[in-house]
């Protein structure tokens, strides 16, 4: 794997892709995508990944950083799915300490709500038996008022606190593109596919064109696994009947001092019976989230609406009536769209909640194209693809059940506490020999309140693949949700760090920087119509 993986190397990788026949080309670098390709490699595919945009760009930096077996499918009946879930969500917390770690859950009753102690006990009963272990508990409203301070009390009755997941989704996608490259993969951003190749009636390749440079090259390859989110249908035969719903789920976090919570809070938002949650993450408090259909143009970034902020500041005033969040509390917002697989071709009458998160394969000779699923399943839906490829190639296929992540060396330095070196190597598994050299030369410091080593962005600048200001601030590290303003007051200190290994000049630094302010603005800003 080269140590450089850069805008340099990037620059000279590109012209030599069309030199050889890939087994598998991989379309899309989310999660789905980097599972896919992970697993690929491991097994000693010669694969590459191409991603239009910037790894992690869409769906999965946006989600809602959660990694469960999701309770409400057992109520829908969707025992695979949260069986899968649950399984995955354990390998997670076994493999990745530090980037996937457990969190308590906490749903409070009200007298006269729904669902009772009695009714949530009985479904995480369940649950607990799918995961093979019980983690549930109920708490009287003594014991809650004590857990939770701030919560709304009126008619309360206790809560049920339950174990699932978080993570940072776009350092998850990172961590898993990283152990696909040290096997070998190919992986590249910034590189849209504009159509198919087809010969005989079979996919047996891509026409791309850079991004950057304007350039267009032929790819062969044996096997195609179009892994594009939302977007899946786009490189689909026309004559295919259109299935996915894209909905929006949107988010806002607050500063941690603003509304502070020691754990996760789910509850059933009081206007449409909705699950809502508040949760800590990475110092600052989230609050989420909306499901909505999604009508505007996947080709730009989703942005909240004035109507979800107004519903999720509702929720705040809901559950922590005495916070009294407003939207001038709001740190930052995020939209996601969810690649979700429509029940009713399309029938938009159904509610957006009531679709069904199980993912289907779409196939056709030389491709394979994954649609829906969830960020925790990302492991057996690649090995669904993959198995599918194999079949039209007459290969032996196996679900080995390898790890998907190596093991972490065991490093110390003596200014860092356990804690942070948990986080760095749940974050940059591999890299983390070379992140710990970066760290004895710039210093150990944290970038403002956040959690975040100035040295995390030097070393994504060299070896992360940033080709915008919004790759290293949005995806790389998270410093442009955590920071005010989106960082606008840490400009010049980043400059300082990122602009020589990054080789910008000035002109195309105060070029990133406008276009920076733009995005963040707009997608990450608060509303247009609030004042």
């Amino acid at each position: 794997m080269s140590q450089d993986w850069n805008a340099a190397w990037r620059q000279q990788t590109l012209p030599t892709l069309a030199d050889e026949t890939w087994d598998l080309i991989v379309i899309g670098g989310g999660i789905s995508g980097a599972g896919i390709l992970r697993e690929a490699a491991r097994r000693g595919w010669r694969c590459l990944l191409l991603e239009q945009r910037d790894f992690a760009w869409g769906t999965s930096s946006r989600s809602s950083k959660m990694v469960h077996g999701g309770l409400r499918y057992i109520a829908k009946g969707q025992w695979r799915l949260t069986r899968d879930s649950v399984r995955e969500r354990q390998r997670l917390l076994d493999e990745a300490p530090g980037l996937v770690e457990p969190m308590s859950f906490m749903m409070p009753h009200y007298r006269g709500g729904f669902p009772g102690p009695r009714v949530l006990g009985g479904l995480l009963s369940v649950y607990d038996a799918l995961a093979g272990r019980r983690s549930h508990r109920f708490h009287d409203a003594q014991q809650l008022r004590y857990l939770a301070p701030g919560v709304k009390e009126s008619d309360l009755l206790g809560g049920t606190s339950f174990v699932d997941a978080l993570t940072d989704d776009a350092r998850l996608v990172m961590r898993v593109l990283s152990e696909a490259r040290a096997d070998g993969a190919v992986v590249v951003n910034g590189v849209r596919v504009e159509h198919l190749l087809r010969e005989n009636g079979r996919v047996c390749g891509v026409q791309i064109e850079d991004c950057e440079a304007g350039a267009t090259l032929q790819l062969r390859c044996c096997m195609l696994a179009v892994a594009t989110g939302a977007w899946a249908e786009r490189l689909r035969p026309t004559e295919a009947p259109r299935q996915l719903r894209p909905l929006r789920g949107s988010h806002l976090l607050l500063p941690g001092w603003r509304l502070p919570v020691a754990q996760a809070f789910t509850f059933l938002h009081e206007r449409d019976r909705r699950p809502v949650f508040v949760f800590p993450w990475e110092g600052a408090t989230v609050v989420g989230t909306t499901d909505l259909d999604h009508r505007e143009d996947l080709d730009h970034s989703a942005s909240i609406s004035g109507e979800e902020l107004d519903y999720l500041l509702a929720a705040c005033t809901q559950q922590f009536p005495g916070a009294e969040v407003t939207a001038n509390d709001v740190l930052s917002t995020w939209s996601g769209v969810r690649p979700v697989v429509g029940s009713a071709a399309g029938n938009l009458q159904d509610q957006p909640s009531n679709e069904t998160r199980e993912h289907v394969l779409w196939q056709e000779p030389g491709c394979v194209t994954l649609a829906g699923g969830k960020l925790t399943t990302f492991r057996p839906q690649a090995i669904e693809v993959l198995k599918a490829c194999a079949d039209m190639l007459e290969r032996p296929f196996v679900d080995d059940a390898a790890p998907v992540f190596a093991a972490v060396p065991a490093l110390a330095i003596a200014e860092l506490s356990n804690q942070q070196w948990r986080r760095l190597a749940g974050r940059h598994g591999r890299n983390l020999l070379r992140l710990a050299q970066l760290i004895k030369n710039i210093g150990h410091e944290t970038v403002g309140a956040t959690y975040t080593l100035w040295a995390e962005l030097a070393f994504a600048c060299e070896a992360e693949m940033v080709l915008h200001l919004d790759d290293l601030l949005l995806r790389r590290t998270r410093l442009g949700l955590l920071l005010p303003h989106g960082g606008e007051d840490y400009f010049t200190a980043i400059r300082q760090i990122c602009q020589p290994r990054l080789g910008w000049s000035d002109a195309y630094w105060q070029q990133e920087i406008q276009r920076y302010r733009a995005l963040w603005q707009r997608h990450h800003g608060l509303p247009d119509a609030t004042p």
